[in-house]
């Protein structure tokens, strides 16, 4: 806990009567919905087994519909519709108070999380009216921005991207199929520009990121990419492609850490194994859902065998073949609400993940151990941070750096470089990545403690 802070500066917001409020009424909620949950199972203990046992079934069908084929897979689609219609044939028979019961809790748990979101001031609009943390800097005095018109389904075309800049006084470039990007980028930003920026996926934000590294440049990310991850690990809004242009203006600057695999750099993750196995297909970037759907029963069903993957792992020890392995730039959130994204990305540090799924209990071992918040208690289970990374196999490795499938040849060697980027942000952006906003439950109590007290909480400063 934070001691007290009386010397706080002026722009530190102070919780208001009402977010104290909401504070107070979140967690008298959530024990209020334990308390009538838990004596719903006391009296009627049998149908909570059931219920529990359809969804464990549901649970292990829905797998089956990952990583089997043919009939095997259609017969687990009947199971898990089966699990379905047990469970709402179970809410249907109950009698009318129950029904009622469960929704009642059912809103009630929805109305804790908004309220407690409130009273800790972490809710988006929240954010966006606070100044972004990170050192102000002037607006750009010239500024160029890269375009790749073929990521993202055409965003940058969509929201018309070259007149946005040109209204704002900044110099659209677009890259161009059959050109060398990188050789563009370079040459183009060594004339002159202070600010330099991409509009495209992570895999071009590595690019831009490299010559920004190298010409000392600050760098604008916009989200014009399909995923978008290392815009959502900014805090950036993905869906206000335009609005991001605003860190050409008035900004603030923080530090982005390089990630390299064998020379070649990655801003979000590299994927070894599944994922490495799914976008390698041609198929795939016109059809992520059905090739996806095809390729799991070939590398996670019966029978298939892991990846020849070598590494060591957090202690040292040797791993010897993996179903998936990915190294990230900076690790991931350590809650389950965090897991899919980085609470920073100045640690200096690589994130690596390893699951090999040929361990007791199998995969819906591992769903059961995710599904709790706690997939480290699965013994094929690996999450650890590094300053390097190599992984060994027998012939080339098939990988998707930044979402892009390639083949290299091993040894594959990790490297992080810490703080080569100034990257720019706008003064109203969020600036909390999913991971940086989700935080766990003791840490939670005690924020919601503080705003009872009106103190602030990290997200007011």
């Amino acid at each position: 806990m934070e001691p007290d802070r009386p010397d706080l500066p002026s722009t530190v917001r102070r919780p208001s009567l009402g977010r104290r409020a909401a504070a107070v009424v979140s967690p008298l909620l959530v024990l209020a919905v334990a308390a009538v949950t838990i004596a719903g199972i006391l009296g009627d203990p049998l149908r909570f087994v059931v219920e529990l046992a359809l969804l464990a079934v549901l649970l292990v069908a829905a797998w089956e519909v990952l990583v089997r084929a043919g009939a095997a897979r259609l017969l687990a689609v009947v199971v898990a519709v089966a699990a379905l219609v047990g469970l709402a044939v179970s809410l249907v028979g109950a009698e009318g108070f129950r029904v009622a019961s469960l929704v009642v809790r059912a809103v009630a748990l929805l109305a804790a999380v908004g309220l407690g979101q409130h009273a800790l001031g972490s809710t988006t609009r929240a954010l966006a009216r606070t100044e972004t943390r990170g050192i102000p800097v002037p607006a750009a005095r010239r500024g160029v921005l890269f375009l790749n018109l073929r990521s993202g389904g055409g965003k940058a075309e969509q929201h018309d991207l070259p007149a946005e800049c040109r209204a704002r006084g900044i110099e659209p470039v677009v890259l161009e199929p059959g050109q060398d990007w990188l050789e563009v980028v370079r040459t183009t930003a060594a004339q002159g520009f202070d600010v330099v920026g991409m509009a495209g996926g992570d895999g071009s934000q590595a690019m831009v990121g490299t010559v920004a590294a190298e010409l000392g440049l600050p760098m604008v990310v916009v989200p014009a990419g399909t995923r978008n991850h290392l815009a959502l690990d900014l805090g950036l809004d993905r869906t206000d492609v335009v609005g991001a242009l605003d860190a050409y203006g008035d900004a603030v600057e923080r530090t982005l850490d390089l990630a390299d695999l064998n020379g070649r750099v990655f801003v979000n993750n590299v994927s070894l194994g599944v994922y490495a196995a799914i976008v390698r297909s041609p198929e795939y970037r016109d059809n992520k859902r059905d090739t996806t759907l095809a390729t799991l029963p070939q590398v996670l069903g019966p029978g298939a065998e892991p990846f020849d993957l070598r590494f060591a792992g957090p202690d040292g020890t040797p791993w010897s073949g993996a179903h998936i392995v990915q190294v990230s730039n900076n690790p991931y959130g350590e809650t389950l609400a965090g897991q899919t994204s980085r609470p920073r990305l100045d640690t200096g540090r690589l994130g690596v993940t390893a699951l090999r799924l040929e361990q007791p209990g199998g995969p819906q071992a591992f769903l059961a151990a995710l599904a709790t918040g706690h997939p480290e208690r699965y013994p094929g289970y690996g999450s650890w941070a590094v300053d390097a990374f190599v992984v060994d196999a027998d012939g080339p490795v098939d990988v998707g750096l930044d979402g892009e499938a390639m083949s290299l040849d091993p040894p594959l060697r990790f490297s992080v470089r810490p703080a080569p980027v100034r990257v720019r942000l706008p003064r109203r952006a969020i600036g909390y990545s999913p991971a940086a906003r989700a935080i766990g439950t003791a840490e939670t109590l005690r924020e919601l403690a503080n705003v009872v007290r009106g103190r602030p909480t990290r997200f007011d400063h």
